[in-house]
């Protein structure tokens, strides 16, 4: 009896978190078909707010410079945390815990006082623009990216390399074709971080930014005065739904057995 009890508080204290956690999105979506532009009225069921989102300009520029922004920021800090994390990696044990503790500042450390230091740093040295945007994005997502890609590091076999090496491999050759896949997972992981919090940034990306420049968060944040326009749950719709969907591919999609590491014959 006392297990039962335990079970249904367990069950019901889990669906309370999910609803707390997944009912404002609800709202969203069923907003985002209300004919009516009123928070508490039902107008009825439409689709005009996502053909009226395709057709407005501002947030279809805003889109853009989001996206363009979140893939460049993630692709340049992936490739720079992914080395990076080698580097620290391979550091005596005194300077490695030197590094991880100022990879771990940016994270703890308030969006608003990296936002400032970033925009009193810029304007001193190149204009307000996309391009010092773009520089904080990777600025800020560099610390995601070597905290997901060094585990890998601490789990890789290292002796393949270096068998690799002793075969007669060149120190290229034996990188992509060796190092690399056994840290793929954790640069894809460290990529899709860094997009993500590029795409959500708003406090750096406000302080950062030049005229003309409007991201989604900075477009809201504008918009806020004068009232959140429909468009915009329909667009926050379509990203949650693209989202759900990404993560029900990743993470239902049968896997094949990872094979072991094999050296090519080649070499």
């Amino acid at each position: 009896m006392v297990k039962k009890i335990e079970g249904f508080i367990s069950r019901f204290y889990l669906v309370l978190i999910m609803l707390f956690l997944y009912m404002p999105i609800f709202v969203l979506i069923v907003l985002s078909f209300n004919d009516s532009r009123s928070r508490v009225t039902w107008g009825g069921f439409t689709f005009d707010w996502y053909i009226r989102l395709f057709s407005n300009k501002q947030i279809m520029e805003a889109l853009g410079v989001t996206i363009v922004l979140a893939l460049s920021s993630a692709l340049i800090a992936t490739l720079i945390g992914t080395f990076g994390a080698l580097g620290i990696h391979a550091m005596r044990r005194k300077n490695f815990q030197v590094m991880m503790v100022f990879t771990n500042i940016p994270l703890v450390n308030a969006d608003i006082v990296t936002g400032i230091a970033l925009m009193l740093v810029f304007v001193h040295v190149i204009p307000l623009g996309f391009g010092s945007v773009l520089l904080a994005h990777i600025t800020f997502n560099i610390p995601y990216v070597i905290l997901s890609v060094m585990p890998k590091i601490k789990q890789m076999n290292i002796s393949i390399y270096e068998a690799a090496r002793d075969l007669g491999a060149n120190a290229a050759y034996s990188f992509v074709k060796i190092v690399l896949p056994q840290l793929a997972s954790g640069i894809a992981a460290g990529f899709l971080m860094a997009f993500t919090m590029s795409m959500d940034d708003f406090v750096i990306t406000y302080f950062t930014k030049g005229a003309g420049v409007n991201t989604l968060s900075t477009m809201i944040y504008g918009e806020i005065r004068k009232g959140i326009k429909p468009e915009m749950y329909a667009l926050s719709t379509i990203i949650f739904v693209a989202v759900f969907l990404i993560l029900c591919l990743i993470n239902f999609t049968p896997k094949k057995k990872t094979a072991e590491y094999k050296i090519n014959s080649r070499i």
